[in-house]
């Protein structure tokens, strides 16, 4: 069963189990209008319809910092709630083994860089997405005391920020680098001297191909088994300033790039130290930030848009 395995990251994840031999008609995808996971009675509904040997849990309520700002109750409710009872489903049933997907959100706002996985207890999240990073780090520590208690086979894994194909282009939720190109592109096409960036670009960010983190989440899932949470990443960072002239550069935008700062940076910097995941299981990010956004944005000009509001 793959929560989310419409999604973005997970419509990915469910190739690349195809693609490791798992039948397709064997990948239970759950969808939110049949079941809504923040409610135990649909967790339990859905348990029983899939009957499932393994659970990767996906399924999340996310977006930038706008969005974390504007409902930061929400997302604390609606990701702890989603894991609580999935978490607690596969304990109830012995579910072989459940796979959950964190967010690099839980790391302490002033993480040393590279960011090592011992230090996601060293203090509060960056403020701006606080409550969602607090949320999925409550259920780390779910996996590893169900781990205990139970004999549940439940491992943690912590993607950096995702970019790729059918990403989400709209602009009130969606991350950086969908939003970066479809501002640039948009204002390539209507002749416009600029485009606006939220902060002053000092930030750093990791990236890691959509594709490059489904083959992770499936190399853990195989070959990983242990109580210790995982970052996944390319190991990679980028000033915020030169990543978005690289889009530009991409797309063809020549006008000017101007930054309000009177809106968050969020976190300073963040880049994952991601050895652990090599030596556990084998996983290394292949895809050039430059090829992936290649990629991305020819998937936008040709397919996305047709889903724009």
């Amino acid at each position: 069963m793959v929560t989310g395995g419409a999604g973005f990251l997970g419509s990915f994840v469910c190739e690349e189990l195809v693609a490791h031999g798992v039948p397709a008609d064997h990948i239970f995808v759950p969808r939110r209008a049949a079941y809504d996971l923040t409610h135990e009675s649909a967790v339990q509904r859905l348990y029983d319809a899939a009957n499932p040997d393994v659970v990767i849990h996906l399924a999340a309520e996310v977006g930038g910092i706008g969005a974390n700002l504007a409902a930061p109750g929400r997302f604390f409710y609606a990701n702890l709630a989603m894991g609580l009872h999935l978490i607690e489903g596969a304990r109830i049933r012995a579910i072989k083994k459940f796979v959950q997907i964190g967010t690099i959100c839980s790391y302490p706002k002033l993480t040393p860089v590279p960011f090592r996985e011992e230090d996601l207890w060293a203090g509060y999240p960056e403020e701006t997405n606080g409550p969602y990073g607090i949320a999925k780090k409550s259920l780390l520590a779910m996996c590893q005391a169900y781990r205990q208690q139970y004999g549940l086979n439940a491992i943690y894994l912590l993607p950096v920020n995702l970019y790729g194909p059918r990403d989400n282009f709209e602009l009130a939720t969606c991350h950086v680098i969908p939003a970066m190109i479809r501002k640039c592109i948009e204002a390539k096409e209507r002749g416009e001297a600029r485009i606006v960036c939220w902060g002053d670009g000092t930030p750093t960010r990791e990236f890691l191909y959509v594709e490059d983190a489904a083959k992770g989440i499936v190399a853990a899932l195989a070959r990983y088994d242990g109580a210790d949470p995982v970052n996944l990443g390319s190991g990679r960072e980028i000033v915020l300033r030169d990543l978005v002239g690289l889009i530009a550069r991409l797309v063809g935008f020549g006008g000017k790039i101007a930054w309000d700062v009177s809106k968050p940076n969020g976190q300073p910097r963040r880049c994952l130290e991601v050895s652990r995941a090599r030596k556990r299981f084998g996983f290394v990010a292949r895809t050039d930030l430059e090829a992936g956004l290649r990629a991305t944005i020819d998937w936008y000009l040709s397919d996305g848009r047709s889903s724009d509001s």
